[in-house]
Protein backbone atom coordinates (compact mmCIF):
# COMPACT_ATOMS: atom_id res chain seq x y z
CA UNK A 1 0.00 0.00 0.00
CA UNK A 2 3.15 2.50 1.11
CA UNK A 3 4.43 1.43 -2.58
CA UNK A 4 1.03 2.17 -4.24
CA UNK A 5 0.99 5.80 -2.42
CA UNK A 6 4.76 6.78 -3.34
CA UNK A 7 4.64 5.54 -7.04
CA UNK A 8 1.30 8.21 -7.29
CA UNK A 9 2.80 10.77 -5.51
CA UNK A 10 6.17 9.92 -7.82
CA UNK A 11 3.34 10.34 -10.93
CA UNK A 12 2.31 13.50 -9.85
CA UNK A 13 5.27 15.42 -9.55
CA UNK A 14 6.18 13.98 -13.61
CA UNK A 15 2.96 15.22 -14.83
CA UNK A 16 3.49 18.78 -12.95
CA UNK A 17 7.54 18.52 -14.50
CA UNK A 18 5.69 17.80 -17.59
CA UNK A 19 3.16 20.31 -17.35
CA UNK A 20 5.68 23.22 -16.62
CA UNK A 21 8.17 22.06 -19.60
CA UNK A 22 5.42 22.49 -21.60
CA UNK A 23 5.01 26.16 -20.44
CA UNK A 24 8.51 27.49 -20.29
CA UNK A 25 10.27 25.29 -22.85
CA UNK A 26 9.62 28.19 -25.96
CA UNK A 27 11.00 30.33 -23.88
CA UNK A 28 14.28 27.75 -22.30
CA UNK A 29 14.28 27.50 -26.88
CA UNK A 30 14.10 31.45 -27.46
CA UNK A 31 16.59 31.61 -24.48
CA UNK A 32 19.36 29.46 -26.47
CA UNK A 33 18.42 31.11 -30.25
CA UNK A 34 17.23 34.81 -29.69
CA UNK A 35 19.47 37.33 -31.41
CA UNK A 36 21.13 40.10 -29.61
CA UNK A 37 19.65 43.74 -30.76
CA UNK A 38 22.45 45.94 -29.93
CA UNK A 39 20.86 49.32 -27.80
CA UNK A 40 22.34 52.58 -26.38
CA UNK A 41 19.11 54.55 -26.28
CA UNK A 42 17.12 53.41 -23.16
CA UNK A 43 17.18 51.04 -20.15
CA UNK A 44 15.19 50.32 -16.67
CA UNK A 45 13.73 53.13 -15.43
CA UNK A 46 13.42 55.64 -18.09
CA UNK A 47 10.12 57.56 -17.59
CA UNK A 48 8.55 59.97 -20.55
CA UNK A 49 5.41 61.73 -19.83
CA UNK A 50 3.43 63.60 -22.52
CA UNK A 51 0.68 66.37 -22.91
CA UNK A 52 -2.00 65.88 -25.37
CA UNK A 53 -3.54 68.50 -27.52
CA UNK A 54 -6.47 68.85 -29.64
CA UNK A 55 -6.73 71.44 -32.30
CA UNK A 56 -9.93 72.49 -34.33
CA UNK A 57 -10.97 75.90 -35.93
CA UNK A 58 -14.32 75.48 -33.46
CA UNK A 59 -12.52 74.85 -30.39
CA UNK A 60 -8.67 76.00 -31.00
CA UNK A 61 -5.60 74.07 -29.12
CA UNK A 62 -7.31 72.76 -25.76
CA UNK A 63 -5.65 70.20 -23.79
CA UNK A 64 -7.34 67.02 -24.90
CA UNK A 65 -4.84 64.69 -22.15
CA UNK A 66 -1.84 62.88 -21.01
CA UNK A 67 0.09 60.10 -21.77
CA UNK A 68 2.57 58.15 -20.22
CA UNK A 69 5.57 55.51 -20.92
CA UNK A 70 7.62 53.97 -18.09
CA UNK A 71 10.45 51.13 -18.50
CA UNK A 72 10.09 49.42 -14.76
CA UNK A 73 13.17 50.09 -12.29
CA UNK A 74 14.13 46.15 -12.92
CA UNK A 75 14.40 43.52 -15.12
CA UNK A 76 12.09 40.29 -14.81
CA UNK A 77 13.03 37.24 -15.82
CA UNK A 78 10.70 34.94 -17.72
CA UNK A 79 11.97 31.43 -18.46
CA UNK A 80 15.21 32.03 -18.40
CA UNK A 81 14.91 35.40 -20.82
CA UNK A 82 15.60 38.54 -19.10
CA UNK A 83 12.90 41.43 -19.75
CA UNK A 84 11.46 44.90 -19.17
CA UNK A 85 8.60 45.61 -18.80
CA UNK A 86 7.07 48.72 -20.11
CA UNK A 87 3.95 50.19 -19.16
CA UNK A 88 1.86 52.69 -20.90
CA UNK A 89 -1.14 55.20 -20.58
CA UNK A 90 -3.44 57.37 -21.81
CA UNK A 91 -6.26 59.30 -20.10
CA UNK A 92 -8.43 62.53 -21.18
CA UNK A 93 -8.48 65.28 -19.19
CA UNK A 94 -10.92 68.20 -18.12
CA UNK A 95 -13.46 69.41 -21.29
CA UNK A 96 -12.65 66.84 -23.76
CA UNK A 97 -13.38 63.95 -21.44
CA UNK A 98 -17.50 65.01 -21.58
CA UNK A 99 -17.26 64.46 -25.13
CA UNK A 100 -15.01 61.78 -25.10
CA UNK A 101 -13.35 59.69 -22.38
CA UNK A 102 -10.62 57.75 -22.64
CA UNK A 103 -8.63 56.05 -20.34
CA UNK A 104 -6.00 53.08 -21.91
CA UNK A 105 -3.24 51.07 -20.10
CA UNK A 106 -0.37 48.78 -22.50
CA UNK A 107 1.69 46.64 -20.95
CA UNK A 108 4.91 45.01 -22.55
CA UNK A 109 7.70 42.15 -21.56
CA UNK A 110 10.39 43.84 -24.31
CA UNK A 111 13.40 41.02 -23.94
CA UNK A 112 16.42 42.88 -22.83
CA UNK A 113 18.42 41.60 -25.60
CA UNK A 114 16.69 40.86 -28.68
CA UNK A 115 14.53 44.20 -27.65
CA UNK A 116 11.35 41.89 -28.90
CA UNK A 117 8.02 41.53 -26.87
CA UNK A 118 7.71 38.44 -24.84
CA UNK A 119 4.17 39.32 -23.71
CA UNK A 120 1.51 42.06 -24.84
CA UNK A 121 -1.41 43.42 -22.95
CA UNK A 122 -4.24 45.89 -23.76
CA UNK A 123 -6.68 47.87 -21.72
CA UNK A 124 -9.02 49.93 -23.50
CA UNK A 125 -11.78 52.33 -22.57
CA UNK A 126 -12.28 55.13 -25.29
CA UNK A 127 -15.46 56.24 -25.03
CA UNK A 128 -18.11 53.64 -25.35
CA UNK A 129 -15.74 51.30 -26.70
CA UNK A 130 -14.07 48.64 -24.91
CA UNK A 131 -11.35 46.34 -26.04
CA UNK A 132 -8.99 43.80 -23.96
CA UNK A 133 -6.05 41.78 -25.24
CA UNK A 134 -3.36 39.43 -24.31
CA UNK A 135 -0.84 38.20 -26.32
CA UNK A 136 2.20 35.76 -25.95
CA UNK A 137 5.02 35.68 -28.44
CA UNK A 138 7.46 33.21 -29.84
CA UNK A 139 9.73 34.54 -32.14
CA UNK A 140 11.16 30.66 -32.41
CA UNK A 141 8.04 29.21 -33.33
CA UNK A 142 7.32 32.58 -35.19
CA UNK A 143 3.52 32.45 -33.49
CA UNK A 144 1.30 34.62 -31.38
CA UNK A 145 -0.83 33.43 -28.94
CA UNK A 146 -3.90 35.63 -28.37
CA UNK A 147 -7.29 35.63 -26.36
CA UNK A 148 -8.56 34.81 -29.78
CA UNK A 149 -6.16 32.18 -31.11
CA UNK A 150 -2.40 31.73 -32.32
CA UNK A 151 -1.60 32.88 -35.91
CA UNK A 152 1.64 32.77 -37.86
CA UNK A 153 4.04 35.93 -37.32
CA UNK A 154 7.42 37.39 -38.82
CA UNK A 155 10.26 36.62 -36.44
CA UNK A 156 11.13 39.48 -33.97
CA UNK A 157 7.67 41.03 -34.62
CA UNK A 158 6.80 44.00 -32.20
CA UNK A 159 3.72 44.70 -30.59
CA UNK A 160 2.19 48.54 -30.33
CA UNK A 161 4.55 49.29 -27.69
CA UNK A 162 7.72 47.33 -28.23
CA UNK A 163 7.52 48.72 -31.65
CA UNK A 164 8.27 52.22 -30.32
CA UNK A 165 11.35 50.94 -28.39
CA UNK A 166 12.63 48.80 -30.92
CA UNK A 167 12.81 52.03 -33.59
CA UNK A 168 14.96 53.74 -31.48
CA UNK A 169 17.72 51.14 -31.59
CA UNK A 170 18.29 51.41 -35.64
CA UNK A 171 20.95 52.55 -37.21
CA UNK A 172 20.28 56.53 -37.77
CA UNK A 173 24.04 58.05 -37.48
CA UNK A 174 23.71 60.96 -39.65
CA UNK A 175 20.45 59.89 -41.90
CA UNK A 176 19.98 61.64 -45.55
CA UNK A 177 16.67 62.67 -46.55
CA UNK A 178 14.73 60.37 -47.69
CA UNK A 179 15.91 56.99 -46.18
CA UNK A 180 13.65 54.30 -44.76
CA UNK A 181 13.31 51.89 -41.88
CA UNK A 182 11.06 48.65 -42.17
CA UNK A 183 9.44 47.40 -39.14
CA UNK A 184 7.23 45.01 -38.63
CA UNK A 185 4.23 45.28 -35.84
CA UNK A 186 1.33 43.01 -34.49
CA UNK A 187 -2.36 44.32 -33.60
CA UNK A 188 -5.69 42.65 -33.59
CA UNK A 189 -4.50 39.60 -34.41
CA UNK A 190 -2.68 40.69 -37.86
CA UNK A 191 0.47 41.65 -39.02
CA UNK A 192 1.12 45.00 -40.48
CA UNK A 193 4.81 46.78 -41.37
CA UNK A 194 5.65 50.52 -40.68
CA UNK A 195 7.93 51.70 -43.02
CA UNK A 196 9.48 55.11 -41.51
CA UNK A 197 10.87 57.88 -43.73
CA UNK A 198 13.85 60.51 -42.36
CA UNK A 199 12.41 63.31 -43.48
CA UNK A 200 14.77 66.07 -42.10
CA UNK A 201 16.24 67.93 -38.76
CA UNK A 202 14.24 70.44 -37.24
CA UNK A 203 14.67 72.65 -34.33
CA UNK A 204 11.67 72.88 -32.44
CA UNK A 205 10.67 74.74 -29.29
CA UNK A 206 8.40 73.54 -26.68
CA UNK A 207 6.93 74.36 -22.88
CA UNK A 208 10.13 72.57 -21.89
CA UNK A 209 12.19 74.77 -24.45
CA UNK A 210 14.16 73.97 -27.72
CA UNK A 211 15.49 70.97 -28.74
CA UNK A 212 17.24 69.58 -31.75
CA UNK A 213 15.21 66.94 -33.27
CA UNK A 214 15.00 64.36 -36.13
CA UNK A 215 12.19 64.60 -37.57
CA UNK A 216 10.43 61.14 -39.52
CA UNK A 217 7.10 60.27 -41.28
CA UNK A 218 5.73 56.82 -40.51
CA UNK A 219 3.44 55.14 -43.44
CA UNK A 220 1.67 51.64 -42.52
CA UNK A 221 1.69 48.84 -45.37
CA UNK A 222 -0.52 45.53 -45.15
CA UNK A 223 1.19 42.61 -46.19
CA UNK A 224 3.50 43.77 -49.02
CA UNK A 225 1.67 46.20 -50.66
CA UNK A 226 2.24 50.03 -49.44
CA UNK A 227 -0.65 51.98 -48.94
CA UNK A 228 -1.26 55.92 -48.83
CA UNK A 229 1.06 57.73 -45.65
CA UNK A 230 -0.98 58.48 -42.12
CA UNK A 231 -0.88 62.39 -41.82
CA UNK A 232 1.78 62.01 -38.79
CA UNK A 233 5.09 63.31 -37.79
CA UNK A 234 7.23 62.32 -35.11
CA UNK A 235 10.12 64.86 -33.93
CA UNK A 236 12.51 62.76 -31.77
CA UNK A 237 15.64 64.21 -30.31
CA UNK A 238 18.66 64.57 -31.96
CA UNK A 239 21.03 62.49 -29.16
CA UNK A 240 21.80 59.35 -28.32
CA UNK A 241 18.68 58.85 -26.56
CA UNK A 242 16.17 59.41 -29.48
CA UNK A 243 13.13 60.36 -27.34
CA UNK A 244 9.97 61.53 -29.09
CA UNK A 245 9.55 65.12 -28.46
CA UNK A 246 6.18 66.10 -30.21
CA UNK A 247 4.05 63.63 -32.42
CA UNK A 248 1.21 65.37 -34.89
CA UNK A 249 -1.27 63.61 -36.67
CA UNK A 250 -4.37 64.79 -38.66
CA UNK A 251 -7.58 63.76 -37.64
CA UNK A 252 -10.91 63.41 -39.73
CA UNK A 253 -11.94 67.01 -37.35
CA UNK A 254 -9.16 68.74 -36.82
CA UNK A 255 -5.78 67.62 -35.46
CA UNK A 256 -3.68 65.66 -32.40
CA UNK A 257 -0.62 66.53 -30.69
CA UNK A 258 1.36 64.73 -27.95
CA UNK A 259 4.55 66.85 -26.63
CA UNK A 260 6.92 65.91 -24.09
CA UNK A 261 6.38 67.37 -20.90
CA UNK A 262 8.22 65.67 -18.32
CA UNK A 263 11.17 63.21 -18.38
CA UNK A 264 13.62 61.22 -16.42
CA UNK A 265 15.99 57.96 -15.99
CA UNK A 266 17.34 58.39 -19.04
CA UNK A 267 20.47 56.51 -20.53
CA UNK A 268 22.35 59.26 -22.02
CA UNK A 269 22.79 63.08 -21.94
CA UNK A 270 20.43 64.75 -23.19
CA UNK A 271 22.72 66.83 -25.88
CA UNK A 272 19.47 67.75 -27.91
CA UNK A 273 18.35 69.86 -25.40
CA UNK A 274 19.35 73.94 -25.77
CA UNK A 275 17.78 76.01 -24.06
CA UNK A 276 14.91 76.04 -21.43
CA UNK A 277 11.82 78.71 -21.88
CA UNK A 278 12.66 81.13 -18.86
CA UNK A 279 16.63 81.18 -21.38
CA UNK A 280 14.29 82.01 -24.32
CA UNK A 281 12.33 84.97 -22.50
CA UNK A 282 15.76 86.29 -22.04
CA UNK A 283 16.89 86.78 -24.97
Amino acid sequence: MKTMKCNFHIVKKLLRLLCLSAIFAPLMLMGQAMRHQPNSAFGPGERLFFRAYYSSALTGNVLAGDASLEIQPTLETIGNRNAMRVVGTMHSRGVFSLFFRVNNRFESLIDNAAIAPLFFMRRLEEGRYRRNQDVRFNHITRTATSNTGTVSIPSYVQDLISVFYFSRTLPLQNPSVGDQFVVDFFLDDSVYVTRIVFDGYERITTRLGTFNTMRFKPMVLTGKVFSQPYPMTLWISNDMNRIPVRIQTGLSVGSLKLELSEFSGLRNPITSFVTSPRANNRQ
